[in-house]
Order: structure tokens, then sequence, then C-alpha cells
């Protein structure tokens, strides 16, 4: 989500035991990707909502990237999946927010979708990806990812979704990395740094956003991969292989 320059998190994490918050763990073989991110797979999740309460305001619009490694050690987004929500239930609908992402929660063409049935939509490919993987569980990637953590974390806890793939509180967020990498913490500029095009007419659409914030995830993750290869090449050809000659001392 991408509406505003700051975000606040809205509803936290509610209280677990700790035991509750332990990665889950699966019978796949453990994948580069897990052994990179200590069992934990990256997702891009992005939402449009209306407005900035994750307790009060809806959720109108989920979208979800998970994050591949390739035999290179280099990741790759897959294709988004996606869906439109109907607002639950006594939901606000600030007419700010609906200005800025164009959704029209009451547009019969919108196909939107319970919020249960949407967390269904969107976690069942991340539960596959974890199990192809090896990870133990999924970590959001968002820009200004506490606003899209509260929003998943709010839809959870209000659907009674028992099957939750996300870590509660963890997450990567792009506006930190972005700053890192490139000195920008604006998504379009920092996409823009990292060599990508950005569409501004998309911008505000959960899929462009979350396609968007993977691809510079992506790429900062993989300037850091290449920057580390290059330094232990150098540091390999600064101090080459030492050659015993006690044998030929001593013939």
């Amino acid at each position: 989500m991408t509406v505003a320059p700051v975000r606040a998190a809205g509803g936290g994490a509610s209280c677990r035991t700790a035991a509750a918050m332990l990665p889950r763990m699966t019978d796949a073989p453990v994948a580069p990707i897990a052994r990179r991110f200590r069992g934990y797979l990256p997702v891009v999740v992005d939402v449009e909502t209306g407005g900035f309460d994750c307790e009060r305001h809806a959720l109108l619009e989920i979208a979800a990237v998970v994050i591949r490694m390739d035999a290179a050690g280099d990741l790759h987004p897959e294709p988004a999946v996606s869906t439109h929500v109907e607002p639950f239930p006594g939901a606000v609908l600030d007419p700010k927010a609906l200005e800025i992402t164009g959704i029209d929660p009451g547009h019969p063409l919108r196909g939107a979708i319970a919020e249960r049935a949407a967390l269904d939509h969107v976690f069942a490919p991340v539960r596959q990806a974890l199990h192809a993987s090896g990870c133990q569980r999924a970590i959001l990637v968002g820009h200004n990812a506490a606003f899209d953590l509260g929003f998943l974390n709010a839809a959870v806890r209000r659907s009674g979704h028992k099957r939750n793939p996300f870590h509660p509180f963890s997450c990567f967020d792009t506006v930190t990395l972005g700053g890192l990498a490139y000195g920008q913490t604006v998504l379009a500029r920092a996409v823009q740094a990292a060599g990508f095009d950005w569409d501004a007419s998309e911008a505000h659409s959960a899929v462009y956003d979350a396609e968007r914030t993977a691809a510079l995830f992506c790429a900062v993750v993989n300037r850091w991969h290449a920057l580390e290869e290059g330094a232990a090449r150098t540091a390999a050809d600064a101090d080459p292989p030492r050659h015993d000659d006690s044998a030929a001392a001593l013939s």
C-alpha cells in the first residue's frame, strides 16, 4: 500500500504463546532459499484499504507474490495472486482513501469475495510454496510493511482463520532496504533507482504495487549477493593457496 509517505500499523499482532509463534516444520527437503532466510519464505504482500486503521477500515484488495531462488542463488518473483475483498460488516470507508485507490466497493463487476475466502485464496499458494521449498513459515515483505501486516492480521482475527502461514510480527520492509541500497524510500523512486519502470497510472493497485515491491526486494537482495561473491573472489585472489615446500627442502 502506497497511499501516503507514512503509514500507521493500526492494530498489532495479538498476544500469542511462544509455542504458537515458532515456525512450523515441513517434511520437504530444505531448499537454498530456506537456508538464506533462516527457514522463512519471503512473500510480498500489498493491500488496498478503506483507510489507515486496520480495525475500523475495510480491507478492499490484497495481492501476494511468492519469492523463489534459482540455482545461482538469485531471487525472482513468482506471478502474483490477488483478489478484491468485500468490506467486513460495520467497516468504515474513508472517501479520501477511496479517491486515492480509485476503488468503488459497490461496483457490480468488482468480483469481491468475503475476507475469509480472500485469505484462503491468497494463503493456498503460499502454503504450497512453503512445502515445496522446505521453509517453515512465510515472512511478509512490504513497502511500509507494518501497514500491510496490520491489515492482514486484523482480517485473520476477524475471520477466525487458523491457518495463517505468515509470521505474526516479523517482516522485511523495502522502505529500509530501498534507503540502504539506493538512497530512496518512496516506492516509485526506489523502483526506478533499481532500474525498473514505474507506471503512475497503475499505482495503488494491489497487484501492481506488489509486483513492483517484489522486483525491488529481489534487486536489493541480489545486489547484496553479488557483492558477497565479489568480496569472496577478491579475498581468494589476495590470499592464494600456499604450497608446502618442506619436502622439497629435505630432498
